[in-house]
């Protein structure tokens, strides 16, 4: 019993010395990272003059496989220690051992495994080699666009408000419903800003008179045009030219500005006379396709997110911040120096930014959401969107190339080319769903090596460039949800981007259907066409290796399991993207947003109940009240609704609509035009309205993410499952139903 004891005592104390040393190495390290003398030019270049050369030697240096395992081992070792130290040195080095470890593995498959001794092994290995260097591109570019975000923050006014300029708040609007552009146009009135100094107008193209109406009835101007030439590029360029405000803040129609949007914006204008446009993030208050269908609506971040959250911030730094189109906002000299909103292209924001880069603007970036609006409420209208931006970047990359243009500096340049690159992996994606088949189906040995050389290449890469990425954008974009991403929308993009390259003047500006409702679930056979057949041609496969691997003779049992776990892992992400196509009910056409702040409820009788809004629409107000309050009120009950915003109080009629105990919803009566200013300035157009968003989203945790993707593939193929057991149950019925009505005549 001593003897296990001092064993045991022994081996306490061995751990305790290694956690010393550890905690010793890591307070090293970071205090090395936080050295002041990073901040000195000279100590930069000296270091940047030692590392390259060892960065050098790391890429080429050939080893066998016992040295590259030992290589790989310390590398991914290194990554493992350094990756929850905090600090953004630390990153960098992350992002150079990174680059190491996937430069290594490009630089080994461009010289030890493009040898190819037929046709097939030659057509499916380069085509898989082409997928890896465009994504070696990417990775690249993303790590230069987001190493280091510059954070801008609001800069003060100058207090005195007669020195601030004039501003002009343009809505486009084309054929979208009143209902979805009155809220906008709200949300603009309420906007703080010196009444003199500010227009607000509807552009719209659809020359509609409920809008001109609307627009006379609550003060703003209508402007239209006799065609509707350049779509909403066009619209714009028509109002410039019957309107004379300094500046030019754009909303699309579904777009709710908070009532700080100019206050918060406007300062850096004023101290930067160069810079020619400042762009918000885009927010929306409704779940996209991906997070309704898949049910993952604020825990995981929406596709979007990692573009406003992270990448335009990285673009603020080297001064390439693109226009979105929306939450924006440009000075009027900069759009007229550059010709006007950008007709070329059916982007025409991110290539009006260009043109205003090209003639010397800067842009900016304020990373704190000052508006909201609708994201795309079915999977068909996304596709339909991300199709007409990949055709769009693809257009510009092939009129205005950021490499071969004049006046765009180096680090615009690699912004501008990382964002047109990234929508041409349409192919590159379907390139990697079927890389493994190659092998399956026609022993095609894509890379010229065996299975253990390549896992000792290729599984530090990945693993490096999935870990830097997790550290880099985990608040933003969860590890293996790209993957999801990109093959729902591969094949979708993938055609245009290459007509748009060969010939750019096709294709049309569409646009994005706001605004709709689901009247039930159902599953979205169109859609998922492109899916069903990859999912089937992998599942073939699959088989395929698992005979070959019982029943074939002399097998290579290690080459066709790698592919088979490549296999499985492309199933679970086709089976997550046939979840995404099952279309989940949607009644709502206004979309409820959660919020609280203080309310009071009064009843005819003259009764007041202090509460707290639990969420709200712009029909509606959910309520928390103190107590059950059942037997007070009924549904149907006229009410009155005190809403608070600062020390101001606004009072609405309303009547309920359901009543829960100590959970209550009403309906606003019809209110006038005042009352609905009102009810949007203390719901949509506060000014922390959206600031808190994501507040309580847990960062990015590679294997809980991990998990969740293989729980969504888990689920597509359970949905694909039900609805195929469906259709031949309907399909049973009708055959019964018809056969029964046969006999039912001949005996009749």
């Amino acid at each position: 019993m001593n003897v296990r004891r001092i064993k045991y005592a022994r081996l306490q104390m061995r751990l305790l010395r290694r956690r010393k040393i550890y905690t010793l190495a890591v307070r090293l390290v970071s205090l090395m990272a936080s050295w002041r003398g990073w901040q000195i030019p000279m100590v930069r270049h000296a270091t940047l003059a030692i590392v390259l050369p060892l960065f050098w030697l790391a890429l080429t240096t050939p080893l066998n496989e016992e040295n590259q395992l030992i290589f790989a081992l310390i590398n991914i070792g290194a990554m493992f220690f350094l990756r929850n130290i905090s600090g953004r040195y630390i990153t960098q080095v992350l992002i150079v051992l990174s680059l190491i470890t996937s430069t290594r593995y490009l630089y080994w498959r461009i010289t030890e495994t493009m040898v190819f001794d037929n046709f097939l092994n030659g057509f499916f290995g380069t085509g898989l080699f082409l997928a890896e260097l465009y994504a070696w591109i990417v990775l690249a570019l993303g790590f230069f666009q987001a190493a280091w975000p510059l954070e801008r923050k609001p800069i003060p006014l100058d207090p005195d408000s007669s020195t601030w300029p004039t501003v002009d708040i343009f809505i486009p609007s084309y054929n979208e419903p009143l209902s979805v552009v009155r809220t906008t146009v709200f949300g603009a009135l309420a906007i703080d800003w010196p009444k003199d100094k500010i227009n607000v107008y509807v552009l719209d193209d659809g020359r509609r008179d409920e809008f001109r109406l609307f627009c006379e009835e609550v003060g703003v101007g209508h402007i239209t045009r006799t065609e509707n030439n350049h779509a909403k590029a066009g619209n714009i360029n028509a109002a410039l030219t019957k309107t004379n405000g300094e500046f030019v803040a754009i909303f699309d129609c579904d777009h709710v500005p908070t009532r700080t949007f100019l206050q918060v914006t406007m300062a850096w204008f004023l101290k930067d006379k160069k810079l020619g446009m400042l762009q918000t993030p885009h927010h929306f208050f409704n779940p996209d396709p991906f997070e309704k269908n898949l049910k993952t609506f604020k825990t995981v971040p929406n596709e979007g997110e990692l573009f406003y959250g992270l990448l335009q911030d990285g673009n603020d730094l080297w001064n390439a911040t693109f226009f979105c189109g929306s939450c924006a906002i440009l000075r009027r000299k900069a759009i007229l120096d550059v010709g006007g909103i950008a007709v070329e292209t059916v982007t025409e924001d991110a290539h009006t930014a260009m043109k205003m880069h090209k003639l010397g603007y800067t842009t900016a970036y304020l990373a704190v959401p000052q508006a909201a609006g609708f994201a795309t409420e079915s999977l068909g209208g996304h596709v339909g969107q991300r199709i007409r931006w990949a055709r769009g970047m693809a257009q510009i990359f092939r009129i205005d190339n950021p490499f071969l243009v004049k006046n765009l500096e180096l680090p615009q340049r690699f912004c501008y080319a990382n964002a047109m690159l990234h929508f041409f992996y349409g192919l590159p994606r379907i390139v990697f769903l079927t890389a493994p088949l190659a092998y399956l189906f026609f022993s095609a040995e894509v890379i010229q090596a065996s299975a253990y050389t390549i896992a000792l290449y290729a599984i530090p890469h990945l693993m490096h460039a999935n870990i830097t990425n997790s550290r880099i954008q985990g608040e933003f974009r969860h590890s293996f949800w790209a993957e999801v991403y990109e093959s729902v929308l591969a094949w979708y993009i993938f055609r245009p981007t290459l007509i748009a390259v060969i010939n750019p003047k096709l294709g049309k500006f569409n646009v994005t259907a706001k605004g709709g409702v689901n009247e039930k679930e159902y599953f979205d056979w169109n859609i998922a066409k492109p899916y069903l057949i990859l999912m089937t041609l992998a599942l073939a496969g699959f088989v395929v290796g698992l005979l070959k691997i019982f029943f074939a003779e002399n097998p290579d049992v290690d080459t066709l399991t790698l592919n088979l776990i490549w296999t499985i892992y492309n199933l679970t992400i086709l089976g997550a993207s046939v979840a995404v196509a099952n279309e989940s009910q949607q009644l709502r056409g206004s979309h409820r947003v959660p919020m609280k702040i203080p309310a009071a409820l009064r009843s005819m009788s003259g009764r007041s109940y202090v509460c707290e809004t639990s969420d709200y629409s712009d029909g509606g107000v959910g309520l928390m009240m103190p107590t059950d309050l059942r037997e007070e009120f009924k549904v149907g009950d006229a009410v009155r609704l005190a809403l608070h915003r600062g020390e101001d109080e606004f009072v609405f009629d309303a009547v309920v609509t359901m009543n829960r105990g100590e959970r209550m919803g009403v309906k606003f009566s019809d209110m006038n035009v005042k009352q609905s200013i009102d009810f949007v300035q203390c719901t949509f157009s506060r000014a922390d309205t959206w600031v808190v968003w994501s507040d309580g989203r847990k960062l990015d945790k590679p294997m809980v993410s991990l998990k969740l993707v293989l729980m969504m593939g888990g689920a597509g193929f359970k949905i694909l499952f039900n609805k195929m057991y469906e259709g031949k149950t309907l399909m049973f019925k009708r055959i019964s139903t018809s056969l029964f009505n046969k006999i039912l005549s001949k005996k009749s």
